[in-house]
């Protein structure tokens, strides 16, 4: 498995994206610097890092295809620069006419395309407070998960309301990812009670390290974000987390042994026998 039993220093930026691209990478390229400089060899932004509007209409404004994202090209020219691998927790891009799609997207330390993957699941949900939110009336939802292999360790990447999700955490588990990102934009309402807690209940099932970085605080438009990102071992145990909503660097060093470890101990990730392909 790529990646070996090793540690690996690893970052979660906190950022409270600005709707504006421009002022978008401008917010993200110091915290990128900052912990490329204490040693982070993967750091990852949250959910809506290209721009953090809530508005439908001004984001199908601004997006466009993801060849053409000028938050995308300056930071695979910052990866490049640093030699870091990158997560862009997610960009949104134009994918057809009518719908966008919400991509998380890692750079190498070349600033290449390593892989991508589209959020599956739409934020369609009734909160408690009477608001409605229906994500599936902007994006178009992804089709597959994403598990990929590269020199620090074998990665799988999911976004933000696909923690609710046991299921697609255990396929990745399944495929031997040893690091799963959740970046994310949680609500004020859904953080408080269920934030923490799903993240550490993912890497408790999968026995797998648990990369979290989040939005935190009052972005342009009105949207309101969580915060609190979090860096979790495959024990549960909490490695790194931010207290408050406010733009922050979380760094951790991990102990990839740690996942052989948890997973030879609490073997519940492992296909059970209903799982099985059925014999021909």
């Amino acid at each position: 498995m790529s990646g070996g039993d090793h540690s690996l220093r690893v970052a979660a930026l906190q950022l409270r994206t600005p709707a504006d691209p421009k002022a978008a990478f401008s917010h993200l390229e110091g915290l990128v610097r900052t912990a490329a400089a204490d040693g982070a060899r993967l750091i990852a932004t949250p959910e809506f890092s290209n721009s953090a509007d809530p508005d439908p209409d001004r984001l199908r404004a601004l997006a466009v295809p993801q060849q053409d994202d000028p938050v995308l090209a300056a930071a695979a020219a910052l990866a490049a620069e640093l030699e870091i691998w990158l997560l862009l927790g997610s960009i949104v891009v134009r994918s057809d006419a009518d719908r966008l799609t919400n991509r998380s997207i890692l750079l190498d330390d070349r600033g290449a395309v390593a892989a991508t993957y589209d959020k599956m699941h739409m934020f369609d949900i009734d909160l408690p407070d009477g608001r409605q939110i229906r994500e599936s009336a902007t994006f178009a939802p992804g089709a597959a998960p994403t598990v990929v292999e590269t020199p620090l360790a074998r990665l799988g990447l999911s976004v933000c309301y696909d923690v609710r999700f046991p299921y697609l955490y255990r396929r990745m588990a399944q495929a031997g990812a040893q690091i799963i990102t959740v970046p994310a934009a949680f609500t004020r309402a859904t953080g408080r009670p269920h934030w923490e807690i799903l993240v550490r209940a993912r890497a408790i099932e999968t026995g797998a390290f648990i990369l979290a970085p989040a939005q935190g605080g009052e972005h342009e438009g009105g949207r309101k974000t969580w915060g609190c990102s979090l860096i979790v071992d495959p024990w549960g145990e909490v490695l790194a987390a931010a207290q408050d909503d406010e733009p922050a660097v979380l760094v951790a060093d991990l102990d990839l042994a740690a996942v052989a470890k948890a997973r030879a101990a609490i073997p519940a990730w492992a296909l059970t026998p209903h799982e099985q392909e059925p014999a021909t």
